[in-house]
Formats: C-alpha cells, sequence, structure tokens
C-alpha cells in the first residue's frame, strides 16, 4: 500500500474542485468537507488512498444525489478513444512492431483520469509515449509471460482507457484473457457499462471486480475476481490506482502498465513524473 501525505491534498483539491461545481447549498458543502476530513482523519493509515477515495466518493454521492456523477464525463472519454480507434489501429497494423506500438498505446489511454486532472492532452501524450523509450521496460518478458500463459487476467482502469486497452488485447489475440472492470460507479473508472459502450466484450470476457473502488483491494474484491485472481497465470495491472492496491503483494505473475502522472507514484517507482512504465517489481529487484 502507497500512503502519502500528498495524497491527501491530491484528494481534497479534486473534491473541493468538484464541490465549487456542485448545485447544492453551501451548508452542505460545508458538512460535506468536514465528513470528508474526518474519513481522512479516521482511515488514513489503515487503507490507501484510492480506498479513501472511495469512501469519499459514496458520501459525495450521497450529497448530490447522484449515484454516478462521473457519468457523462466517462461516456464523453469512451466517445473520445472511439473516434481515435480506427486510426490508431491503423498505426498499430503499419508499426515495425505491432505488440510494442499497441502496448505504448494502452499506457499512452492511461493520461484519461479525471480524477488527477480536469483535462489531459491525449494527442501529445500519444505522440511522445510513440517517440520515448518506456522508463522501465519490462514489455519483452511481459511478451513471453503472455505467450506462455494460458490465463490472463488483465485488471482495466479508466473510462476511455479502456478503448485503448482493446486495441492491445486485440493485438495480443490471447484466448484465455479476461478483462475485469470495476464493480460499480467508482469515479471515472471503467465499468461493465462502459466494457458494452466501448465492444470490449467482444475481444475478451469481462468480468467485475465485485468492488466499486478506483483500485484492486483483493480483501473487497468478489468471489469470481478472487477466483480469476488466484487462478491467472499472468496478470496486467493498469493505471496508478490498481498500483497501489496491488504493490505490495509480492507475486511475480503481475506486471504493471502505467503512465506515472504525480511524484508519490514516480518516487516510489524511481522514474521521473509523465514516464511510461512496464513493470514486473520481482524484475526490478533481481537487478538491484
Amino acid at each position: 500500500m502507497i500512503s502519502d501525505y500528498r495524497c491527501i491534498y491530491c484528494l481534497m483539491r479534486s473534491y473541493g474542485n468538484r464541490l465549487e461545481k456542485a448545485d447544492i447549498p453551501f451548508a452542505q458543502k460545508e458538512r460535506f468537507t468536514h465528513s470528508l476530513l474526518t474519513i481522512l482523519n479516521e482511515k488514513w493509515n489503515d487503507i490507501s488512498a484510492p480506498e479513501c477515495a472511495h469512501d469519499i466518493q459514496d458520501l459525495y454521492r450521497s450529497y448530490v444525489n447522484d449515484p454516478d456523477p462521473f457519468r457523462e464525463v466517462k461516456l464523453e472519454s469512451n466517445d473520445i478513444a472511439l473516434a481515435m480507434y480506427g486510426d490508431l489501429s491503423r498505426k498499430v497494423d503499419e508499426s515495425d512492431d505491432p505488440f510494442i506500438t499497441a502496448l505504448k498505446l494502452a499506457i499512452a489511454g492511461n493520461i484519461i483520469d479525471f480524477a488527477v486532472n480536469d483535462s489531459c492532452d491525449l494527442d501529445g501524450t500519444i505522440d511522445r509515449v510513440l517517440r520515448s523509450e518506456l522508463a522501465v521496460d519490462h514489455s519483452l518478458q511481459l511478451k513471453q509471460a503472455l505467450e506462455r500463459a494460458n490465463r490472463v487476467l488483465y485488471i482495466g482502469d479508466n473510462a476511455g482507457e479502456i478503448v485503448f486497452d482493446k486495441l492491445f488485447i486485440g493485438q495480443i489475440a490471447h484466448p484465455g484473457l479476461v478483462y475485469s472492470v470495476r464493480g460499480g460507479p467508482a469515479i471515472n473508472d471503467a465499468t461493465m457499462e462502459d466494457a458494452d459502450y466501448t465492444g470490449m466484450t467482444s475481444v475478451a470476457r469481462v468480468i467485475s471486480s465485485g468492488h466499486a473502488s478506483p483500485t484492486t483491494d483483493l480483501s473487497r474484491s468478489g468471489e469470481e475476481f478472487q477466483r480469476y485472481f488466484r487462478e491467472a497465470d499472468l496478470i496486467i495491472s493498469k493505471g496508478q490506482g490498481n498500483l497501489e492496491g496491488l504493490i505490495g503483494i509480492p507475486d511475480r505473475r503481475i506486471f504493471f502498465l502505467l503512465m506515472a502522472k504525480c511524484n508519490v507514484i514516480s518516487e516510489y517507482l524511481g522514474i521521473e513524473t509523465g514516464s511510461f512504465v512496464v513493470i514486473n517489481p520481482s524484475l526490478q529487484s533481481k537487478k538491484q
């Protein structure tokens, strides 16, 4: 579990911005803020930042009376990514190494994260990832692990980003791959609704994590997800939220694919903020 005081300020800034736009009375905004501080004070040392975000979002939903406050943002993200899908697919097909190109594009899709930023430079990120070396590059080992694996669990992250995952999964074409989404609305993370909308269900079997949280917490996940996690030969984990939930598990099967979008994560991984990585911590520890 990654826990850092800067995550508290990030959560407060995020919900402060959201609260300014919320159509609720001033007094309710004050009560929400006090309750948010109570959650942070009581739970910060016991759960990860994404799990705190889960509890805060539950609170926020009760104040704005909306079960999925990010639904419109998620639809917009999906539509933007879907509009790019044809061009990106051709870019993969025409590249010298379609696997690496599709992999890099999947990582670039991780920039679509409205839990961290109100906007993102998707085109610029795509251009940069295709021209850049990965800051940590275990892509060869990932490809080899995919060739050996019978069962693959691919843990998804954000809406919009799911379209980039679809492109990579189509390139992998692994018959035993299962893709997981969140068990319910969790900020702008992908749910079963997003999987249906983007056509992810056409390239992979899709399951729910059984938990509406922007991370993977095995203790709170559903039985089906836990079974697939236990039985997988290879686990691909997308994004910072999943990294925060799984990084403390000493599991050689897990490869993390992400863009380091904040100083907390980049410092933890020993890379620059904005870098792209494919990392298996067990491989990294062998080098040290």
